[in-house]
């Protein structure tokens, strides 16, 4: 599909939102440590944007506009996401939504391998003079790109810059990195089935003050797997939890390093059935391990 017809699209999907009720006033939002900003505890992942079938462009359009309009802000994507950051960029400037969205992407070469070209490419798929947050994407390229990350927020091109990784190997790499650079965000898995983060790295965070987003908060569809055709327990209803869903993301935000889950939502109905997580209680510290007892049991 051409870019413009694809826009013309975008720009339809806001009937899917008709009708339903804002959530923005009352979603949980967490503070950044380094600035105090708030943001909203249930953010969007786009690995899966990609231009597709007038459908598919409706749909994703969709789901945008709904996040939006929930609430959401907090909007990842990277380079390496095949289509993702130009379906995002077109997306935001069809719905003129980008003044109400917090990007952030991913830096992933080194500055002497293509990394600075690839960071003014985000910036020009994501149809954006200011990114958000940049984050070194599973520590690619760190050493030489984060000195080019902190020049451009220096500049005011970019307000944070962080590190990110998915995979458990990495930990202690990304462990050294925390504790030797000064950074605003981090990224790493946490999940109910995937709890190894929380060991050290989540405690250093929250030491350090650095804000935190948990990538893969519903552990790559393993956990929806594990609780096919079995019913939420009844206990769940006492942190306000409506839905395996919200069970498995009230259980990532509930950590108090936490700033913001960020799953993967591709279609309008995910996106409402997910921002219920922020809402209404938490679960407490004896709670979420009656989670983990649950799960682990399975």
């Amino acid at each position: 599909m051409k870019r413009r017809e694809f826009m013309q699209r975008a720009a339809a999907g806001a009937a899917v939102i008709a009708g339903m009720p804002s959530l923005a006033n009352d979603i949980l939002r967490k503070p950044i440590p380094a600035s105090g900003e708030l943001l909203p505890a249930i953010g969007l992942g786009t690995n899966r944007y990609t231009f597709g079938t007038d459908q598919e462009n409706a749909g994703l359009a969709a789901a945008l506009r709904a996040f939006v309009y929930a609430g959401g802000s907090v909007v990842d994507t990277a380079p390496i996401y095949r289509e993702s950051e130009a379906v995002l960029g077109e997306l935001l400037d069809a719905a003129k939504l980008r003044d109400q969205v917090f990007v952030a992407t991913k830096s992933d070469r080194p500055a002497n391998e293509g990394g600075q070209q690839r960071l003014a490419n985000s910036f020009a798929r994501l149809k954006t003079k200011q990114l958000d947050l940049v984050q070194s994407h599973n520590l690619r390229g760190v050493e030489t790109m984060l000195p080019v990350l902190r020049e451009a927020q220096a500049e005011g091109g970019i307000r944070y810059v962080g590190i990110t990784t998915s995979r458990v190997r990495q930990f202690d790499e990304f462990l050294k990195v925390m504790e030797s650079q000064p950074l605003d965000f981090i990224q790493v898995n946490y999940a109910l089935n995937d709890r190894q983060s929380a060991e050290r790295i989540l405690p250093l965070a929250r030491d350090k003050g650095i804000a935190v987003l948990a990538n893969i908060p519903l552990g790559r569809g393993r956990l929806f797997r594990a609780v096919q055709g079995r019913t939420l327990p009844a206990w769940a209803r006492e942190f306000d939890c409506a839905s395996w869903a919200q069970f498995f993301l009230k259980y990532v935000i509930s950590h108090p390093a936490i700033t913001c889950a960020i799953p993967g939502m591709t279609k309008a109905n995910h996106v409402v059935d997910n921002f219920g997580a922020a809402l209404g209680r938490l679960p407490e510290p004896e709670e979420r391990r009656r989670q983990e007892a649950y799960i682990d049991a399975l």
